[in-house]
C-alpha cells in the first residue's frame, strides 16, 4: 500500500536554507513541499491557503518570529506537525519552542540528516526529541531553573538576539512591527534582567552566549 504523501510548509527569511531544504526533501518521495514563505507574516498568510501537514519554521523571521508564529498554527491547526528549524543552540530555545506547540526542534547544522525523519515522525502525530531537548525538558520540569538569558520573554529574547547582532534599535523596530520607543522599553528591561549595563555589554552577552546568528 503507497504512503500517504506528507504536505509541507517552508518558512524562512534566507532564500538559500529554503532551496536547501526543498533539495533534501526533494529524495523523499512520500514528501511534497505545497508552499513557502520568506517571513513569519507571509507565512501565517501561506498557512490558511494551502493544505499542510507539517510545517517548518525558522525562529528569526521579519514581520512576524517563529515562535509567535508556531503559536498562531499550533492554536489554529493543533494536530498538525510544527518543526522550528534554527541556527541556535537547542539550550535558548528549543524547550520554549516545545513548550509552545512544536513537535520537535532541529539544529540547521544536522538538517540534512534528520529532517526527513522528523517530517514523518510529526506527521504521524509524534514529538522528535532528541537526547539533548530531552535532558534541557527534564531539567524545565522538575525544577524550572532557568539559566539567566531563559527569563527573558520571546519577544524581550527576540530583542536581544537583534540588538546583538548589531542592529540599531530602529532596525529593530522595523523588523518587529514596533514603535522604537517600544523596543527602547524591551532593551531596558533585558539589560535589568542579565544585569547588564550597556548596549556593547548586551551584544557581548548575546556573543558569548551563541544568539548571533
Amino acid at each position: 500500500m503507497p504512503s500517504k504523501t506528507i504536505n509541507v510548509l517552508i518558512a524562512d527569511d534566507h532564500e538559500l536554507i529554503r532551496s536547501g531544504i526543498k533539495y533534501i526533501l526533494a529524495e523523499a518521495a512520500d514528501i511534497r513541499v505545497v508552499g513557502e514563505a520568506a517571513d513569519g507574516l507571509e507565512a501565517t498568510k501561506v498557512a490558511e491557503k494551502v493544505q499542510w501537514d507539517v510545517a517548518i519554521l525558522d525562529v528569526n523571521m521579519p514581520r512576524r518570529n517563529g515562535i509567535d508564529v508556531l503559536k498562531f498554527m499550533h492554536a489554529t491547526w493543533p494536530k498538525r506537525g510544527i518543526l522550528i528549524l534554527s541556527i541556535y543552540p537547542e539550550a535558548q530555545y528549543a524547550v520554549r519552542a516545545i513548550e509552545s506547540g512544536a513537535s520537535g526542534y532541529l539544529s540547521k547544522q544536522s538538517v540534512s540528516a534528520e529532517l526527513v525523519k522528523a517530517i514523518r515522525h510529526v506527521s504521524r502525530g509524534g514529538k522528535f526529541i532528541t537526547p539533548g531537548i530531552a535532558e534541557l525538558l527534564a531539567c524545565a520540569l522538575g525544577s524550572r531553573q532557568r539559566e539567566s538569558g531563559d527569563t527573558l520573554s520571546n519577544r524581550e529574547l527576540q530583542v536581544l538576539m537583534l540588538i546583538a547582532s548589531g542592529k540599531p534599535l530602529v532596525q529593530v523596530a522595523d523588523l518587529l512591527n514596533l514603535d522604537v520607543s517600544t523596543v527602547s522599553v524591551y532593551r531596558r528591561r533585558v539589560l535589568n534582567k542579565l544585569g547588564l549595563d550597556s548596549t556593547s555589554e548586551l551584544i557581548r552577552y548575546g556573543i558569548e552566549n551563541g544568539l548571533v546568528e
